[in-house]
């Protein structure tokens, strides 16, 4: 019942994510049909305004017409026009009346039909209500010279049939782009939003199952932004497993090596205790505490690797001279090669100065100085150069010491790894993994080469300035 109870609000958040998709067509839907409907609706008052403009025009270019006709002939010079123009159909129907100053008509002619067409003045204020949308009669009227009114008028039944036309075929058009619309906002949303639903389902995986190696289908490499969320989203999901990788490799190599010390402390304090001598209790106290050290010594390295490899190690960068830097690294364990029997030679090339923290870069230079020496036999050599290559400083520790094999050689920048022969010698196995760290917090990179049984060489690349 307490497993029901707790998936059952999971599934009106699954539904309400499965909407995203019909939410955002109808969003492009709605916004694809309202700019539709402003167009077609400019595009309808353009067009009607354009239709009634011209009728408006020719009613008044006519009324002129025949106003100087009647100037000239009069009445009738206008009865003639309009024969004529009747005759060869030159001119499209209107209505023509002429009334004289009593109000009778003088001369009319009006296109069969027109009777029942109700008078609308051109000119005069616009009727509402029953007349709107219906054909009328739009008529001018001018007044001549010895008082005769002559009217001229067109029926607006044509260009409300056009109009009409255009409305029906819209109606069409615009259902049709509202069923395109919908179809295609439904194709396209869906196809930008299933990447997000591949990143839900991958990450719902991982928190059901807790493993990592699910991935979210990969789509275009030159996609949106959607597809750059998935692509990242693999990318540290990559960054996640190797650190895991890394780590459970380094729990291994962890406990591997502090079990030694762990059981020598504990049987050194059994014998201390069922001895009950004193000197030999105090013995195994001295000893106790020197394996403690190292592995806090061990831990605490462990901890400076992890600081500097994500990042938050505190640098406290200052200008730095490299020659400066090495030499100290160098006079540091003069002593250390006189008594193992191995010749050091530093030579310094042009002065170069890196900005970088003195403490951490000295401490890289002494690792591998340490570890040169610690792997040459007695008779042995160690070459430190100090040299500038354009914008960067480089530095090279090599050794004519026992070497690495091939197969160890892409591993010992790993924490805790240890070759075979190389456990012999004392030590965390941590070191060439600080060098990597602080080498690349710094900017910079670190590499080396090396052929069993002729030596190794490490060599340090970092930016000037």
């Amino acid at each position: 019942m307490i497993a029901a109870e707790r998936r059952a609000p999971q599934r009106p958040r699954m539904t309400l994510q499965r909407m995203l998709g019909l939410r955002l067509s109808l969003w492009y839907v709605a916004v694809f049909v309202i700019s539709t409907l402003v167009l077609v609706g400019l595009t309808y008052a353009l067009i009607a305004a354009s239709l009634a403009r011209r009728d408006h025009d020719i009613i008044r270019a006519t009324v002129r017409e025949y106003a100087s006709r009647y100037e000239t002939g009069g009445l009738l010079a206008i009865q003639r026009a309009v024969e004529i123009e009747e005759r060869t159909g030159d001119r499209e129907r209107l209505f023509v009346r002429v009334i004289g100053p009593g109000a009778d008509a003088l001369f009319a002619r009006m296109p069969p039909g027109w009777s029942s067409y109700a008078q609308q003045e051109l000119d005069g204020p616009r009727r509402d209500g029953p007349l709107e949308g219906r054909a009328v009669l739009e008529v001018a009227s001018v007044q001549l010279y010895d008082g005769t009114i002559l009217q001229v008028g067109k029926s607006n039944e044509i260009r409300l049939a056009l109009l009409r036309k255009f409305q029906w075929i819209v109606g069409l058009v615009s259902i049709a782009a509202l069923t395109i619309g919908l179809t295609g906002g439904l194709v396209l949303t869906r196809s930008t939003v299933q990447p997000i639903y591949d990143l839900i389902a991958v990450v719902r995986g991982i928190i059901a199952t807790g493993r990592t190696d699910t991935r979210v289908p990969a789509r275009d490499q030159d996609g949106d932004a959607v597809d750059e969320l998935s692509g990242l989203f693999n990318t540290m999901l990559d960054r996640i497993n190797a650190l895991i990788a890394a780590m459970g490799q380094s729990l291994d190599n962890v406990a591997h090596d502090l079990r030694t010390p762990l059981a020598r402390v504990r049987g050194i304090a059994e014998r201390a205790l069922e001895s009950g001598d004193p000197a030999a209790a105090r013995e195994a106290l001295e000893t106790c505490l020197e394996e403690s050290d190292r592995i806090l010594s061990m831990l605490n390295t462990l901890m400076d690797i992890s600081e500097a490899e994500t990042g938050v190690v505190q640098l406290k960068r200052e200008p730095v001279r490299l020659r400066e830097l090495v030499a100290e690294a160098v006079e540091l364990y003069d002593d250390v090669a006189d008594e193992k029997g191995v010749a050091v030679t530093f030579e310094p090339g042009e002065e170069v100065t890196i900005a970088a923290a003195a403490d951490r870069m000295r401490q890289v230079f002494a690792n591998l100085l340490d570890n040169a020496i610690k792997y040459t036999p007695r008779g042995g050599q160690v070459r430190l150069v100090a040299a500038r290559d354009g914008d960067t400083a480089v530095v090279s520790v090599a050794d004519t010491g026992i070497g690495i094999a091939p197969e160890h050689l892409p591993r010992i920048w790993d924490r805790l790894y240890r070759a075979d022969p190389s456990r012999s010698e004392r030590g965390l196995g941590l070191g060439l993994s600080l060098v990597k760290a602080y080498v690349e917090a710094h900017g910079g990179a670190v590499a080396a080469s090396s052929q069993p049984g002729r030596g190794s060489t490490f060599t340090v690349r970092l930016p000037i300035g």
